[in-house]
């Protein structure tokens, strides 16, 4: 469990892309989560880091590091080894599925995504459906 108080449970959202990151916040705030959202995967760290969340919301095509890269290192961290990751990418051919899951990915999803996959998802991801 994340470390706020208001008994909500924490997504950072990351992508390097403004509108995205702000659409799939709005979707999370609108169904009851508190969202963080980061540029690039060193923010994400920094905010994982500070925030403890509940689940990361994370793209995979990202300037520098990639998003895979990301999900790896979570992985190999014992402290966040079992913190839900949720890729959310344009990569949709089966083998780039497979590569997502392969890194340690909780759920693989593809955009566009809807609301309703989304939030079905970060719900079983979450242990609540």
């Amino acid at each position: 469990m994340s470390a706020q108080t208001d008994g909500k449970q924490t997504v950072i959202v990351v992508d390097d892309e403004a509108e995205t990151a702000a659409m799939l916040g709005t979707m999370l705030q609108v169904s009851g989560y508190d969202v963080l959202r980061a540029h690039s995967p060193a923010k994400a760290m920094s905010l994982i880091q500070h925030h403890n969340p509940d689940l990361v919301l994370l793209d995979i095509m990202m300037p520098g590091v990639s998003g895979l890269e990301l999900c790896r290192y979570l992985r190999r961290d014992p402290r966040y080894r079992e913190l839900p990751v949720v890729i959310v990418s344009a990569k949709s051919q089966p083998e780039d599925i497979r590569e997502g899951i392969d890194a340690g990915a909780t759920a693989y999803l593809t955009k566009p995504v809807a609301m309703k996959t989304l939030i079905q998802t970060i719900g079983t991801s979450l242990g609540k459906m």
